[in-house]
């Protein structure tokens, strides 16, 4: 058992003392939740199934005390003030008529804001993710740790860190990218925000969870150690390494036949003792019981209850189906160990010191009201889906001219005039209130028609649904085709209707073996578009797409706007970015696939990932992960770095991005690099670095990045992370497929065909530099971040770089800095 405890946490005098006082049954208690208010909802998976009945009476449950009050706001509909009052009265209870007098620490879903009724939501992870904007997630996470903490909430359900592999997975929504370091630098920036607010963050799901086969939920992964430890692991290591994060959730998913609740070798070696984490891992609902029900590794629960326990679950959530009775027998008969009890509840109990529980009698007074949908929550909420809206092609409509500004507008679509679309699976309205239909959102939240209306209050703007989101009635398609037809433009707003278990298109439980449109919606869109008329084809979903049709061809719409559920100002920012009030800037955090036969794809690809002459099947996306287009267009130029670096240095890469079209707008710029030759197959592309910088017509910015070596980490045969002596090269660039030579194996395909950048006319520079020195074996200690910084830059330096990139020189390069290759011949003319 040494191996075991060998992660028992160091602890305050006061709490080993506390902890020295109690009885096995007030152990317990401390390990497991209770779920108040759990009825006829199911917003948990096998909800129904896994009830034991009618609930118990609070008091009898809680006689030896609780560990976790689960979703006090979040199950039903309750006012907020109100529930507090009543969750402040039931702490006063547990301090003053249990034996050891200690409060229940409250946990809460908060992924797109706190799920609790009259609270903001926020645009899904998807968009955040769409947005490459840390810094605004972290001040978004920062408001809801504020409400929470205001609520007597202690501990968040988020965020999700599943790095999307195949967009057919209906959790696809809830996660933030298919790129690990864009996973893992936006969910660190949430972790801090919240827990900047006195809140605990969890993260979702430890781990492999959406690696799932064929995109399902609660499927087996059959990931290797490699493209665990390369990509679904780093995003988790920078949350608990650079966030601080205090707890963890493990996942449902077995990996090579092992479940990860019963995973010692990832809860405890991994993540304690090679990482160093000491907060508090948590079982997701019932997943300690499911490892019996389920995964058949436990031939009850009692020996569930001992494999989780063993392997580094804490707390058994949402209630104590495995941990209180079942493992009480087998603690007293001597088959568990009690020291086993003792870590978890240590790391309980300090858990509850850190947050103030062990000091709080509750004597103060609840708040009587409280704003938890303020104008600085809409003005965060407005700000961040604003930034998540990806442009995917543009004809030139939008922004839309003047005269359409005045004349009429034909807003067509099942999600024309729906508040629900704007929302994810997560949100309240679509995860609770679906189940209460006489109850009012509470919020406002806006549809596009309606924000349209308030946009543009001097054009005529009408109606149509056209048809429902899901099913295959047609009928309403002439009269949509009828109103396009009168009108100076149409926007048709498809997409997805986010629920649960069935519940929806997307969303937990909510998988799809197809990647078209739900229903008859592509009907629609082409009857629209075959009228003449300008189409603005607006899909507003939880998932990507296969929309090539829309993008290329001459029956595709004339421009094509993706909002990831942009939440409840999503209607406002939607019709800024129509009438060209705001600009979009958001950039595509998935590859927009080609169709679901090309699924699971990922840009992270080797060069036998990509198409090739010896198959038939081409898995190139209709749009790469990355791209957006915007109202303006930017240049990047004189690119530098450093000819060599230790392999367990920091590489400094300068480049100029210069916005050389007529109107104000945000880059994404975008550094991506690969490894020439590698001993085992490496990425043809690799997204390094990010940074968004607005620039005016005209402006210039030098753009620096300081990019750790570990950012070109892999696993080598051993199994080891290593970063290789060898030589890499960079580039900048729109998107990750905007690279002009094509990375293909020699005899497999010609080199004459590109990834596309050559043939759109892109700009790209590139170069090449040294890793030197030994094997780097990479540890905690290293940095996983980039950092990027830009400065202005003076005109006739702004001139020179330009000239100087286009003829393939470098303005102002020093000795020791590599002088890039252009690739492509003009800069980017595509309206970026």
């Amino acid at each position: 058992m040494t191996s075991q405890l060998a992660a028992t946490p160091r602890v305050s005098e006061r709490v080993a003392e506390l902890h020295a006082r109690m009885t096995l049954e007030e152990k317990l208690a401390q390990l497991v939740g209770f779920w108040i208010d759990h009825g006829g909802e199911v917003v948990a998976p096998m909800a129904n199934e896994m009830s034991s009945g009618a609930p118990a009476k609070l008091a009898e449950v809680t006689q030896d005390g609780i560990g976790h009050f689960t979703r006090v706001y979040g199950t039903r509909p309750v006012e907020p003030a109100e529930r507090a009052a009543w969750l402040w009265e039931e702490q006063r209870r547990l301090v003053r008529e249990t034996r050891l007098g200690i409060p229940a620490l409250v946990h809460e879903e908060c992924l797109t804001g706190l799920a609790a009724w009259k609270a903001a939501t926020f645009p899904t992870p998807l968009a955040w993710g769409a947005s490459f904007d840390p810094e605004l997630v972290a001040e978004m996470a920062a408001l809801i740790g504020a409400d929470m903490r205001a609520l007597g909430i202690h501990q968040g359900l988020a965020p999700v860190l599943d790095v999307i592999r195949d967009p057919r997975w209906g959790r696809t929504e809830e996660a933030i990218s298919e790129d690990p370091y864009v996973v893992g630098t936006i969910a660190t920036a949430y972790v801090k925000g919240l827990q900047s607010a006195g809140v605990h963050a969890t993260l979702k799901h430890f781990v492999g969870y959406s690696g799932s086969r064929a995109g399902r939920n609660h499927a087996p992964v059959s990931a290797g150690p490699r493209e665990m430890n390369d990509v679904f692991l780093p995003p988790f290591e920078m949350a608990v390494l650079d966030g601080g994060v205090r707890s963890v959730m493990a996942a449902y998913n077995d990996v090579d036949g092992v479940p990860l609740h019963a995973s010692h070798e990832y809860l405890t070696e991994l993540l304690r003792e090679r990482w160093g984490f000491d907060g508090v891992v948590v079982a997701d609902y019932f997943g300690v019981a499911f490892l019996a029900v389920m995964h058949q590794v436990a031939e009850d629960r009692g020996r569930a209850a001992a494999l989780a326990l063993e392997a580094g679950v804490d707390v058994e959530l949402p209630t104590g189906d495995a941990y209180l009775a079942p493992l009480a027998e087998l603690v007293r008969t001597g088959e568990v160990d009690r020291e086993l009890v003792d870590r978890a509840v240590l790391r309980v109990l300090r858990q509850k010191e850190q947050l103030g529980l062990l000091d709080d009698d509750f004597s103060g007074d609840p708040p009587a009201a409280i704003d938890i949908d303020s104008p600085a929550h809409r003005d965060v909420a407005r700000r961040l889906a604003e930034e998540s809206l990806v442009l995917l092609s543009n004809d030139g409509t939008l922004p839309l001219a003047a005269a359409t500004r005045t004349g009429t507008i034909a807003v067509i679509g099942p999600n024309a005039d729906r508040s629900a679309a704007m929302m994810g699976c997560y949100s309240f309205v679509n995860h609770v209130l679906a189940h209460h239909p006489d109850v009012p959102a509470g919020i406002a939240v806006p549809g596009v028609l309606e924000a349209l209306r308030a946009e543009l209050p001097d054009a005529t703007v009408g109606v149509v649904a056209g048809c429902d989101v899901e099913g295959l009635d047609r009928s309403g398609i002439p009269a949509a085709v009828e109103s396009a037809r009168s009108a100076d433009v149409a926007v048709v707003v498809v997409g997805d209707q986010a629920g649960l278990f069935g519940r929806g298109t997307v969303g937990e439980g909510n998988d799809t073996d197809t990647l078209d449109l739900p229903g008859v919606q592509r009907d629609l869109v082409e009857a629209v578009v075959a009228t003449g008329t300008p189409v603005v084809l607006l899909v507003i979903s939880g998932r990507p797409y296969a929309i090539g049709w829309a993008l290329d061809g001459p029956q595709a719409p004339a421009a094509v706007l993706q909002a990831f559920f942009p939440g409840e100002e999503g209607g406002h920012a939607i019709a800024r970015v129509l009438s060209g009030t705001a600009s979009p800037s958001g950039r595509l955090p998935v590859s927009l696939p080609r169709s679901a036969g090309a699924q699971p794809y990922s840009y992270l690809r080797p060069v036998l990932g990509g198409p090739s002459e010896v198959t038939s099947a081409d898995p190139t996306p209709a749009r790469p992960f990355g791209f957006g287009l915007t109202y303006t267009s930017f240049l990047a130029s004189a690119l530098t770095a450093e000819a060599t670096v230790p392999t367990d240095g920091e590489i400094a890469v300068q480049v100029t991005v210069t916005n050389t079209g007529e109107r104000a707008g945000t880059d994404v710029v975008q550094l991506y690099g690969r490894d020439l030759i590698a001993s085992v197959a490496r990425p043809v592309a690799q997204l390094l670095a990010y940074h968004r910088i607005t620039l005016e017509p005209g402006e210039s910015r030098r753009v620096s990045f300081r990019v750790p070596t570990t950012r070109l980490a892999f696993t080598d045969r051993s199994l080891r992370r290593i970063v290789e002596p060898g030589e890499i090269e960079l580039w900048v660039a729109e998107d990750a497929g905007a690279k002009s030579d094509a990375v293909v194996a020699e005899g497999i395909a010609s080199t004459a065909v590109t990834d596309g950048a050559a043939a759109a006319g892109q700009h790209v520079e590139r170069v090449r530099l040294r890793l030197t020195g030994d094997v780097h074996l990479v540890g905690t200690q290293d940095a996983r971040i980039a950092v990027a910084t830009s400065a202005a830059v003076a005109d006739d330096a702004v001139r020179g770089g330009a000239d100087g990139a286009a003829a393939g020189a470098v303005n102002g390069a020093t000795a020791g800095e590599v002088t890039p290759e252009v690739l492509g011949s003009i800069p980017s003319s595509s309206g970026r």
